[in-house]
């Protein structure tokens, strides 16, 4: 059991008094699993098709049939596929997996399947698939295959082995999509063609006839990770899902606003109405969510045999020029995105749905019928996410501040999912960047901390033997980007700080030595700086930064990189200390004090009073100057005046959306956090466009619902409200406020122990009002530069000033 003790933590004391309503079909029965199943291979064997390949693009559905004699108060199974499965158990959807990892962690998922049990007669069946090439980056494959293991002898009769049978579905192919075909660099899962003539109808229900399809082939038993009895480490090492399963709930799309070839009936949009199209005709019409959204697209059709359905998904239409302008107009743009195909089969009635999910605001469909006509009778989407729930509130005086919390909000959920992932649109990959950004605003806005933890396995999971983690995972694809393995280390930090679990943190410590490891081996020995790095240094997607990287990070010394190792330094130094580690923290200070020394010595300019990018002097940008704030090379009497500098200064390399979150922090650190509420221009810019997230970058955007430009909904309880840890664990609060022009401020955190609650007033320098701590929590409230002890339960802060 001990190989598993952090997965079973992580289910067990994630949300502590916090109260949410979740999917929990799944997740909450692990505790009930039978140890034997995590020390030992079971008795359920890995099944495929016999003859099919395996590691080709393919959908197979899978079903038993099985007796029993009463209904069981509880019937537990354990399962699992690859790439993806959906299981069903009397024709109900029951659960879908396995959440993403790789072969080395190969995710199980346990549910208890009694309340779709009846006496007699029973249908387990499971469709699984795997994309291949087309699959998504995130997704490992190792071969075509499914497993259910029974939780005892009395689920046993379930086991996947010689009593299943399979058949390949030969009606669905891959479409496959190209950077022109949505105008930037794509990663996500491939389009979809599905011919319906070729889907057995009632397959997965009693009654169907299965007589014609094959026996399964056994491959391998079920091996929990380290229990091979010889050490092998191949196929699927399983570990149990330590997260939720994802939140799926029915989403109208409620405007039809264009059509060719037909007239306009939005009616099969609310289910009011249904839609002809008449045979041999074409007919195209534009959907609009009104919003970006991530959503299994269904339709209820009939007749129609050989229409072919083009459904082609984007998150905004395109001018002429390539450009998309203000998101709501429509007039004179086109679509351009990738589109799954369905070609109907005649049949009535027939519901039809992707395999995977479509991130999207518009829909356009294209249809095309043959001598039959087709009956659209309803379409619509099924939403679905990681289940988090906004627990926090933020309530101002500045009314605009709701809606950039609302689409901040929006844009932070719809890059959640069993992983966190920068744009659900074009690649739905993890990169540590954009996580630590996203795991804040989830600690803050939610208060579910699972997906943070899933996600710093992940990245421990993906070091490599030198020490780097790879800047994305879970990612068949390989990539690195050393600075992003530096803010894997202060997301550890960033946990420590918010939980109270030292077991989970300490556990990384060899992987944070490794990390700064692989930085020392590129120390300049002469100028006591970090020297060329391989692989690809990126730090900010800023104009001047040639792919977001830094001059002298690849080709000669690189002060902002080294800088960034300095700030992650000390995070290091704090958590070595805290755990015992004398050694990494003395060799962590003197790695501090050497590039404290060399850092300002090279790259310190006396004329522009600001740290340059490189020894040579030649290249400025905010960046720098942040870091240099952050890490303490700057003294504090000195550090507003900086921080003006470089907000005054637009020949500077600016920080862009990604970036400016490392501003904010340096703003707050300087003393200028009442400045905060008057950098939110690139937001309001989005809002102006019509953007019902936020962008990846400024315009132009290939992304227009990227997680990292959801930090306002962190900074707007994090530093406008001012609540953070005093310590770590959150075991004490700090609470300073940074209103700016706010006259009042209500808000509610969420903590490990409850809720902190805030509601104040500003007037004249003066702040009163009341907040309310959670049972066993202390803190203080520092209010221009005084501070006001807090106990737990009510404090009354009268008016206060200077």
């Amino acid at each position: 059991m001990l190989l598993f003790k952090n997965y079973f933590s992580t289910i067990a004391g994630c949300l502590l008094l916090l109260s949410l309503t979740i999917n929990q079909v799944v997740a909450q029965h692990y505790e009930n699993t039978n140890p034997e199943l995590l020390q030992s291979p079971w008795d359920a064997n890995w099944i495929m098709h016999p003859t099919a390949s395996t590691t080709e693009y393919g959908v197979f559905h899978f079903r038993q049939v099985f007796q029993l004699d009463s209904i069981p108060n509880y019937f537990l199974i354990h399962v699992s596929g690859d790439t993806r499965y959906r299981l069903f158990i009397n024709g109900e959807p029951v659960v879908k997996g396995p959440a993403v990892g790789d072969q080395h962690n190969w995710r199980f998922e346990t549910v208890d399947i009694a309340g779709y049990l009846v006496e007699g007669e029973n249908i387990a069946a499971a469709t699984v698939w795997n994309f291949d090439e087309y699959n998504g980056l995130q997704h490992h494959s190792y071969r075509t295959a499914f497993i259910l293991q029974g939780n005892t002898q009395t689920e046993a009769a379930l086991n996947t082995g010689s009593g299943w049978k399979v058949m390949k579905n030969e009606g669905y192919s891959p479409i496959p999509v190209f950077y022109q075909t949505v105008d930037g660099y794509y990663a996500a899962p491939h389009g979809e063609h599905f011919r319906a003539e070729a889907y057995p109808l009632g397959w997965k229900e009693m009654g169907y006839d299965d007589s014609a399809w094959l026996g399964v082939r056994s491959y391998q038993p079920g091996t929990p990770r380290g229990t091979n009895l010889y050490g092998n480490l191949y196929g699927w090492a399983l570990i149990p899902r330590n997260i939720p399963q994802m939140e799926e709930v029915k989403e109208r799309i409620p405007v039809l606003r264009r059509t060719e070839g037909i007239e306009k009936n939005s009616g099969f949009l609310d289910g009011s109405d249904s839609l002809l199209i008449p045979a041999n005709s074409r007919a195209v019409l534009l959907l609009d969510q009104t919003y970006i959204t991530n959503a299994y697209p269904v339709l209820n059709i009939s007749g129609g045999k050989d229409a072919e359905i083009k459904l082609i998904y984007a998150e905004a239409l395109r001018e002429p020029d390539n450009t998309k302008g203000h998101r709501d107009e429509i007039e004179g743009k086109e679509i351009l995105g990738f589109h799954d195909i369905f070609v109907a089969d005649g049949s009535k009635n027939r519901t039809l749905q992707t395999l995977w999910l479509r991130s999207f605001r518009y829909i356009q469909l294209e249809i095309e019928t043959s001598d039959d006509p087709l009956t659209i009778h309803d379409m619509h989407g099924i939403f679905t996410g990681y289940p988090f729930e906004e627990n926090a509130r933020f309530v101002s005086s500045d009314e605009s501040l709701a809606e950039i919390w609302d689409v901040g909000w929006r844009t932070a959920r719809l890059n959640a999912f069993e992983s966190y992932w920068d744009c659900a649109y074009y690649e739905q990959l993890q990169y540590v960047g954009d996580t630590r950004i996203q795991a804040l605003i989830s600690l803050y806005v939610s208060g579910d901390d699972r997906l943070m933890r899933n996600s710093i396995h992940h990245f421990n999971d993906s070091r490599m033997p030198d020490g780097l983690t790879m800047s994305r995972y879970p990612s068949h694809h390989p990539q690195y980007i050393p600075p992003y393995s530096l803010l894997w280390i202060t997301m550890v930090h960033d946990y420590w700080m918010h939980r109270e679990d030292d077991g989970f943190v300490q556990q990384f410590l060899p992987g944070i030595r490794s990390v700064i490891g692989w930085f020392e081996d590129y120390l300049d020995e002469e100028l006591g700086i970090l020297g060329p790095m391989p692989w690809w240094n990126y730090v900010d997607a800023a104009a001047g930064f040639e792919r977001g990287t830094p001059p002298g990070s690849d080709d000669g010394n690189s002060i902002v990189i080294s800088l960034q190792m300095l700030y992650v330094l000390h995070y290091a130094v704090e958590l070595s200390e805290h755990f015992g580690s004398i050694a990494d923290a003395q060799r962590y200070n003197e790695l501090i004090e050497l590039l404290s020394e060399n850092i300002p010595k090279h790259a310190w300019n006396s004329e522009r009073l600001m740290m340059a990018d490189t020894p040579d002097q030649d290249h400025f940008s905010q960046h720098a100057n942040i870091l240099a704030i952050l890490t303490g090379l700057i003294s504090e009497d000195e550090q507003k005046n900086l921080m003006h500098r470089i907000m005054d200064d637009n020949s500077l390399v600016q920080a862009a959306y990604y970036f400016r979150f490392y501003l904010f922090r340096a703003l707050r650190k300087a003393g200028l956090g009442n400045e905060y509420l008057n950098q939110l221009g690139p937001w309001y810019d989005a809002l102006a466009l019509g953007m019902t997230t936020f962008p990846e970058h400024p315009e132009p955007s290939r992304s227009d619902a990227h997680a990292w430009s959801s930090s306002p909904n962190y900074d707007f309880l994090a530093t406008v409200a001012g609540v953070r840890p005093d310590s770590p664990g959150f075991k004490t609060v700090l609470i300073e406020p940074k209103p700016g022009h706010l006259d009042f401020i209500n808000a509610s955190v969420p903590h490990p122990a409850g809720v902190i609650e805030l509601e104040m007033e500003f007037s004249n320098g003066k702040i009163a009002g009341e907040i309310k701590l959670p049972v066993g929590v202390t803190g203080r409230l520092v209010w221009n530069s005084r501070e006001t002890q807090l106990r737990e339960g009510i404090n009354r802060i009268q008016p206060k000033s200077d």
